[in-house]
């Protein structure tokens, strides 16, 4: 690729994510970037230009689009995860017909997408490619459907699973989460930042709460699980300063380019939902001084993403086990390269660049052929 390359987002214009990949195309002294709306997008009145390469971006805080993709006027309520999942991927598959016969290049296979935004098919993929993830009774399009609580409880039992995860398919930050536990009594409890509204409906909060009754933990999980439910294990996760770590690693064109340590009192260390940036140096220390190798966690995350060849860029949450000797990839996700004045890790050949101007160096390096092979 030269510097006559020409690149378009598709993406919400007035997001800042749209902004800082405009900010870095214009810094490495490329024309400007063309910005598609998804609302264009979803409305089917789209056009390319030929030779154009184009990236995909999050759809994501946008009412609008929002209420097409899910069709509700609350952006706060979880439910209608499903609904996005199917308008999000028939819009991108025919997207991608129209780039192609425009005579550009499509940055993000839609195939990829589509097992990207199902976790259960993702963490499939995954198991298949020989990355570790945590166990799962969902794993899979042949596993058995999660209808509502009682299969909760099933599976965890069948399973011999006392600790889990239970998420939204679809979802992502958080949305749909709940760390389910049970106690040698048969107790159950869930932490989550669901909040269930007196009449039953469901809304995203930003404060974790505690469900100590398991008809409260069930009349959640029976409303979330017509969107579609997939259960994991609930590993327990190292520490840092007496909190819950896991680590959000950027790989672009294959290498893992950057990383960040997240942190919390709770099981979800998302960090609009309380949790705080961590030491990536201490947490580097830790692995090695457990008798591991850091460069062992990065490959981790570089086999994860290369279970998703037609994606140019991806997020990967790696979980360190309790004593940072051993990791699991808990989600890989397609737009997780929103992390602010981020540099490269040493020796990345992302040094003193943040990840969008890491993906556009990439392109500049790499004919850009990478969402093409998988639509």
């Amino acid at each position: 690729m030269t510097t006559a390359v020409r690149l378009a987002v598709v993406g919400n214009p007035a997001n800042r994510r749209v902004a800082f990949f405009r900010d870095a195309v214009r810094a490495a002294g490329l024309p400007e970037a063309r910005v598609v709306p998804w609302l264009d997008v979803l409305r089917g009145d789209t056009a390319f230009r030929p030779g154009e390469t184009v990236r995909l971006d999050s759809p994501g805080e946008d009412p609008d689009v929002d209420r097409l993709l899910r069709g509700t006027d609350d952006p706060t309520r979880v439910e209608g995860t499903a609904r996005w999942y199917r308008a999000f991927t028939a819009a991108t598959a025919e997207l991608a017909v129209t780039v192609d016969a425009a005579g550009a290049v499509l940055l993000d296979a839609p195939a990829d997408l589509a097992v990207l935004f199902d976790k259960r098919l993702a963490h499939a993929r995954l198991r298949e490619a020989g990355v570790p993830v945590p166990d799962s009774p969902t794993s899979g399009p042949a596993a058995p459907p999660v209808r509502g609580w009682d299969d909760v409880r099933s599976l965890m039992t069948d399973a011999g699973l006392r600790r889990v995860f239970v998420k939204l398919a679809h979802g992502s930050s958080a949305s749909g989460v709940l760390a389910v536990e049970t106690d040698g009594a048969g107790r159950v409890h869930a932490t989550t930042s669901v909040e269930r509204a007196a009449d039953g409906r469901l809304f995203n909060s930003l404060r974790v709460r505690r469900y100590t009754a398991e008809s409260a933990v069930a009349a959640v999980v029976d409303a979330l699980a017509p969107d579609g439910l997939h259960i994991e294990r609930w590993l327990p996760k190292a520490a840092q300063d007496g909190r819950a770590a896991d680590l959000r690693v950027v790989v672009v064109d294959g290498r893992a380019t950057h990383a960040v340590v997240r942190t919390s009192r709770s099981p979800m260390t998302n960090l609009h939902l309380g949790g705080a940036r961590g030491s990536l140096d201490a947490a580097r220390s830790a692995v090695e001084t457990a008798g591991a190798r850091w460069s062992d966690a990065l490959d981790v995350c570089e086999r994860a993403a290369a279970a998703f060849p037609g994606t140019h860029c991806v997020g990967v949450d790696l979980l360190p086990a309790a004593g940072w000797r051993r990791f699991a990839v808990v989600e890989v996700n397609a737009f997780g390269d929103l992390l602010p004045g981020l540099t490269g890790l040493p020796g990345s050949g992302a040094e003193g660049m943040d990840t969008y101007a890491t993906q556009v160096a990439s392109l500049l390096r790499t004919p850009s052929t990478t969402g093409t092979s998988t639509r």
